[in-house]
């Protein structure tokens, strides 16, 4: 291993020494971001590396290409967003249906930079002869849930989607530079966004943001 990797390896900035899961971790959440921005064919490696602090040979010896980064980005956004819907499911707390609480909890998952925007580039993919099958069975898992967890029928199930990508559409268009001064951007936030209006306008990236 050169000096420049083994450094990688060895602190975090509190100086507690980093295993490598952890630092694949660091390196994946950079991913979400650089993909959800630049999607598959525009980001780059060192890119990513940039955005997690470590070199580019240090991604590439923990990942081997850009394809498996890639497919490591999305199984991650899907795992967050699955464990996010289902502990929505099982929360009791309020008097909330649980198709409100799930939605609810897909909204608060835009604070997580570039997941919405990672899936919503891998199903673009559909002709790729890896990445396609790999975002099929994931928008099936997601299916899936509703259906067969939430107990939703295939209407419901369809409306949810369809909500849902109407989201992530807003958020990859960074059309929040919009809001408040063109009438009807405003009123599509609104809509969308009744509760959580205040905490939307203030994680969604800006167009002039790199990530």
């Amino acid at each position: 291993m050169t000096s420049a990797a083994a450094s990688e390896v060895l602190s975090d900035d509190s100086g507690r020494r980093l295993s490598s899961e952890e630092r694949r971790a660091q390196i994946v959440q950079a991913a979400l971001a650089v993909f959800g921005a630049r999607g598959y064919e525009g980001a780059k490696t060192d890119e990513v590396a940039r955005a997690a602090g470590v070199s580019q040979p240090y991604v590439v010896r923990l990942f081997g290409s850009k394809e498996n980064l890639f497919l490591a980005a999305v199984e991650e956004a899907l795992a967050r967003l699955l464990t996010s819907f289902r502990a929505a499911l099982a929360r009791e707390d309020d008097d909330l249906p649980a198709g409100k609480r799930i939605g609810e909890a897909y909204v608060d998952l835009i604070e997580v930079r570039g997941l919405h925007q990672t899936l919503a580039h891998s199903y673009l993919l559909g002709s790729h002869p890896v990445i396609g099958p790999a975002a099929r069975r994931g928008f099936a898992q997601v299916w899936r849930f509703f259906r067969d967890e939430v107990g939703l029928d295939a209407d419901e199930a369809r409306a949810f989607f369809a909500e849902g990508m109407l989201i992530s559409t807003m958020i990859g268009l960074r059309i929040v530079d919009d809001y408040g001064s063109d009438p009807q951007i405003t009123e599509l936030f609104r809509s969308c966004f009744p509760s959580e209006l205040p905490h939307v306008l203030d994680v969604l990236p800006r167009g002039a943001e790199r990530w």
